[in-house]
């Protein structure tokens, strides 16, 4: 059996749900940096590891440290996704 190809829609809700379960309490939007929302680097990891749990796309220490953004990570979890 096939794995299906997540939608931006699924990623975006997804990071979302997670850092709100890390305790972020503010609208999270696309153009947020994970500074601007309180989001540190074991939040980070934890959510690498979550996108890879859950839509088997592997974030290595690079490639977050690459991401500045909530969308930016969307941009980069879709891409690898499909």
């Amino acid at each position: 059996m096939t794995k299906s190809i997540p939608t931006r829609e699924v990623i975006s809700y997804r990071i979302s749900a997670a850092l709100t379960e890390f305790g972020v309490e503010s609208e999270i939007r696309p153009d947020d940096t994970w500074d601007q929302i309180d989001v540190d680097s074991l939040d980070l990891a934890e959510l690498a590891q979550i996108i890879d749990d859950e839509f088997g796309v592997e974030l290595r220490h690079l490639d977050i440290q690459a991401v500045q953004t909530v969308g930016q990570a969307v941009d980069l979890i879709a891409a690898r996704a499909g």
